[in-house]
C-alpha cells in the first residue's frame, strides 16, 4: 500500500546485539541516557527539579486547556466518525486475519492494561473530593448538595469514560493498521508515515519513539509509586504496618519481583492470565459491594450515574467561558493529558492483541465497552460513599483525609471489611503487575525497531527499570520526588496531543486508501 524505503529498519540491519539483547541503537541509547540523566538530576536536586515541572506544568495547564479540551473532543468524534463510515468494515491483519485471543481475554487484557489500577485508587476518591468541595468542584455547584452529587458521579464517568478511550483507541488502531495492513514496524513513528515519508526511519522517526519510551517507562514508575502508597496505606490500617518510605520500598520490591515472573512467562502465560485474574477479583469484589448495598440502590446509583453523565458531558465537554476554569484545569486538562501521555503505552499494547478485529469491532470494543464497566464500578463504589458520607457514616463523613484510603474507608463501614480492604489492595497489586508487565513489552517493542520477538532479557531489563525508577525517586526525594515526575508525565502529555491529531489525518489517509485500493 505504502512505498517505504525501510527495509533495513525492519529487518534489524539498525540493530546490534549484545550480551542477548537485540535492540534498535539510537533509540534504545537516547530513552536510557535521558532517563539515568532526569534520575540522577532529581536525586541530587530534588526541590528544585519538582519546582521546575511543577512550574511547567501549571504553564502548560493555563495556556493550552482549551486546546487539550477541543483536541480530545475532537478525537472523540474522529473515532465515531471511522465507526459508521464503510471503512470500519476493515479488517486488522487483513481479510484473512483470525484473532489470537477470545474476546473476553481480548477486552480482559485491554481493560487492565488500560485503567484497572486506576478504578481501585480514584473510584471512591474522585467522587468525594468533588462532592465535598475537596480541590473545587464541577460547574461550581454547592458542595455537600444533591446537585454535587450528581456533578461528582457525571465528571468521575467523564473523566474514566469514552473521552479517555477514543485517546487510546486511536493510537493503538494506528499503530495496529500501519503494521498490520500495511507492513510497517509496530513503533509509533509508523503511524505517522503518511505524513513524514521515509523520514520515519531517521531522526525525525527516531525521536518520536524515544518520546514514546519517556512516557511510558514515566508513567509507569510514576503509578508503581502511587499504587504503593494505597497499598501501604491499606496495610496500616489493616494491620498497623508503619506507612513510611522503607514499607513502599519493600512493596515495590515484590511488587517488581513478579513483573519479572510474569515477563518470563510471555503474553499468553503472563498478562493474559494476570488479566483474567484481575477481572475475577474485582467482579468478586463489585458484586459483595453491590450485594451489600442491596440491589434496588445499586440500580438506582447506576441510572442516576448514567443520566448525570449524560446530561453534563457537553457541559463539561466544553471549553469556552467556562465558570469553573479553575477545576477544569485542575482536573478535566489533567486528566486529557494523562492520559495522552498513557498512549503510547496502553495503545501500543492493544494494538499487539487486536489482530483480527475489524475497524468497528474495536473501536466498539475499547470505546463502549470500557466505558459501561466504568459506570458500574464508579456507581457503586462512588455512591457507596456519597451515601455513608451524606448519612454521617464512617471516616469519609468528615469529607476525605487522604486519598490514598478513601476507598478503604468506605469499604470499612461494609460487612467483612479486613476481607474486603484485603482484596482492595491484592486487586491493586495485580493490576500494576499487569500494567508493568505490559508497559514492559510495548518499551521492549519500541527500543527493539518494532520487533515483536525481541529476547526475553529486554523485557526484564525495563520491568527492573521502572522499579528501580519509582524506588530511586522515593528514597532520593521522596513525595516531592515522586511529585515531580507525576508533573514531568503530565508536561509530556500536552505536546504529544499534537501527535495523536497527526495520527488521526494519517489513519483516515491509509484507511481510506485501503479500501479504494481493495475495490
Amino acid at each position: 500500500m505504502f512505498s517505504s524505503n525501510q527495509s533495513s529498519f525492519t529487518t534489524g540491519q539498525d540493530n546490534i546485539r549484545f550480551f542477548k539483547f537485540d535492540i534498535h541503537a539510537p533509540v534504545f541509547f537516547s530513552s536510557v541516557g535521558l532517563i539515568l540523566a532526569f534520575v540522577i538530576f532529581t536525586l541530587q536536586f530534588p526541590e528544585q527539579t519538582n519546582q521546575m515541572l511543577s512550574d511547567f506544568r501549571a504553564w502548560n495547564l493555563t495556556n493550552f486547556d482549551q486546546f487539550m479540551i477541543a483536541a480530545v473532543n475532537f478525537i472523540l468524534l474522529f473515532c465515531l466518525l471511522l465507526m459508521v463510515m464503510p471503512i470500519g468494515s476493515i479488517r486488522l491483519g487483513g481479510d484473512s486475519a483470525k484473532p489470537d485471543f477470545s474476546r473476553l481475554s481480548w477486552m480482559s487484557m485491554l481493560f487492565a492494561a488500560g485503567m484497572g489500577i486506576g478504578l481501585i485508587f480514584w473510584s471512591v476518591a474522585e467522587p468525594m473530593v468533588y462532592f465535598t468541595d475537596w480541590a473545587g468542584t464541577p460547574l461550581n455547584v454547592e458542595a455537600w448538595t444533591e446537585d454535587a452529587a450528581e456533578l461528582a458521579m457525571a465528571a468521575t464517568v467523564f473523566h474514566w469514560g469514552i473521552h479517555a478511550w477514543a485517546i487510546y483507541a486511536v493510537v493503538a488502531l494506528g499503530l495496529a493498521f500501519f503494521s498490520y495492513n500495511c507492513g510497517l514496524p509496530l513503533t509509533m513513528r509508523s503511524s505517522l508515515y503518511p505524513l513524514l515519508g521515509d523520514a520515519c526511519w531517521r531522526w525525525p522517526g527516531h525521536i518520536i519513539d524515544v518520546f514514546a519510551v519517556l512516557a511510558t517507562i514515566f508513567g509507569l514508575a510514576t503509578s508503581l509509586g502511587l499504587g504503593a502508597s494505597q497499598i501501604n496505606a491499606g496495610l496500616s490500617m489493616l494491620f498497623g504496618i508503619a506507612d513510611d518510605l522503607n514499607t513502599k520500598l519493600v512493596i515495590i520490591l515484590v511488587i517488581t519481583v513478579i513483573t519479572v515472573g510474569s515477563v518470563v512467562r510471555g503474553l499468553n502465560g503472563g498478562v493474559k492470565v494476570l488479566s483474567q485474574i484481575n477481572m475475577l477479583l474485582a467482579a468478586l469484589l463489585l458484586c459483595f459491594v453491590a450485594l451489600v448495598s442491596s440491589l434496588t440502590n445499586v440500580f438506582s446509583w447506576l441510572w442516576f450515574s448514567t443520566t448525570e453523565y449524560l446530561n453534563n458531558i457537553v457541559p463539561l465537554s466544553n471549553w469556552i467561558e467556562r465558570e469553573d476554569g479553575q477545576w477544569m484545569q485542575d482536573w478535566t486538562v489533567f486528566y486529557w493529558a494523562w492520559w495522552v501521555s498513557w498512549s503510547p503505552f496502553v495503545g501500543m499494547f492493544i494494538a499487539r492483541i487486536s489482530k483480527g478485529r475489524t475497524v468497528r469491532e474495536f473501536l466498539f470494543a475499547v470505546l463502549v465497552i470500557p466505558t459501561l464497566v466504568t459506570i458500574v464500578w464508579m456507581s457503586i463504589f462512588g455512591m457507596n460513599a456519597i451515601e455513608q458520607a451524606s448519612g454521617g457514616v464512617g471516616s469519609l463523613a468528615n469529607g476525605v483525609s487522604s486519598i490514598s484510603l478513601a476507598t478503604f474507608q468506605m469499604l470499612e463501614n461494609l460487612p467483612f471489611p479486613q476481607v474486603t480492604i484485603g482484596l482492595g489492595m491484592l486487586l491493586v497489586m495485580v493490576f500494576f503487575i499487569t500494567s508493568s508487565d505490559s508497559g514492559s513489552l510495548v518499551v521492549d517493542t519500541i527500543t527493539a525497531g518494532g520487533k515483536l520477538d525481541a529476547p526475553t532479557p529486554q523485557r526484564v531489563m525495563w520491568a527492573l527499570a521502572a522499579g528501580s525508577i519509582a524506588s530511586a525517586l522515593l528514597y532520593g526525594g521522596g513525595n516531592q520526588a515522586l511529585n515531580a515526575l507525576q508533573a514531568g508525565t503530565i508536561a509530556t502529555g500536552i505536546p504529544f496531543t499534537l501527535v495523536i491529531i497527526l495520527i488521526c489525518f494519517c489513519l483516515y489517509k491509509g484507511l481510506t486508501q485501503s479500501i479504494k485500493t481493495a475495490k
